[in-house]
């Protein structure tokens, strides 16, 4: 079967490497705190959506330019083109916006955010939709949409935020837009580790070559079964599960596993 590269993207409006199995996603407008434009939002919805074809990538680093994650919406870009516009526009940009968090959630690899500084509106929300994310002293998260006259229901906000907070201090954040500090999203869970500004990158790419030098497809497994469970019940789960790692049985990482153990040695998985 024809498998794509993603070390052969070319997207226009963010940045994109490849090296060790581990694809760098940054956003590169950093005199502008990284925002997002219509253009960005569509591209990372396709290319988070061509990700489940690659066979180069194992994990994604998302992440930012200059000091700040991301700003959100483009003021003059997108707010202020949004402003006028017909149901039916609105609802196009809208739906647009939700499948970048589908294709995030969808795409097999796990995703590990890098986030600094600024990290506001829907550039709190990628993080939020991602599996994993490290911070440091200085990040500051807020879902500010109830400042600009909306509701926090955006981007799937309503129903992962909680689930990753709790409810009550997710209620909190999306009802004022009040920012969340490091310290708060790291007691919260929020963020997995707090680490110092010039040790972020080095951080995400520690955990992002751990888990790519792991059994791949069982960590595809692993996500998709946490994203799927989170609308079943617990039998539900249990059956889920136990197809799943009767499926992870088949595969040569497990037997590879099962060897090293016997002779002693760690195991080098293929993720095959």
């Amino acid at each position: 079967m024809y498998k794509l590269k993603a070390s052969e993207f070319r997207p226009r409006h963010f940045k994109l490497e490849v090296a060790d199995r581990v694809a760098t996603v940054t956003l590169n407008r950093p005199e502008r705190k990284n925002p997002l434009t219509f253009d960005s939002y569509a591209e990372l919805r396709d290319t988070f959506h061509k990700f489940q074809y690659v066979d180069d990538v194992r994990v994604v680093v998302l992440t930012g330019e200059g000091g700040n994650f991301c700003s959100g919406g483009d003021v003059h870009d997108i707010i202020g083109p949004l402003v006028g516009l017909p149901m039916d526009g609105l609802l196009t940009f809208t739906r647009m916006t939700g499948n970048l968090v589908k294709e995030m959630r969808q795409c097999p690899q796990p995703i590990i955010a890098a986030v600094d500084g600024v990290s506001a509106g829907a550039g709190a929300i990628l993080p939020m939709a991602s599996d994993l994310r490290y911070g440091t002293p200085k990040t500051k998260t807020a879902f500010l949409f109830t400042r600009v006259g909306l509701a926090g229901c955006d981007m799937g906000a309503c129903a992962i935020l909680p689930r990753i907070i709790g409810h009550g201090r997710a209620s909190e954040l999306l009802y004022t837009g009040r920012g969340m500090s490091a310290e708060e999203g790291l007691a919260w869970g929020y963020f997995n580790e707090l680490v110092p500004a010039d040790a972020l990158q080095g951080k995400a790419r520690e955990m992002a070559l751990t888990l790519a030098n792991g059994p791949a497809f069982a960590h595809f497994m692993t996500k998709k079964c946490l994203h799927q469970e989170w609308n079943q019940t617990i039998e539900q789960a249990l059956e889920t599960e136990a197809e799943a790692q009767a499926i992870c049985m088949q595969t040569k990482d497990f037997g590879r596993a099962y060897h090293a153990f016997v002779a002693k040695q760690t195991p080098v998985f293929q993720g095959d």
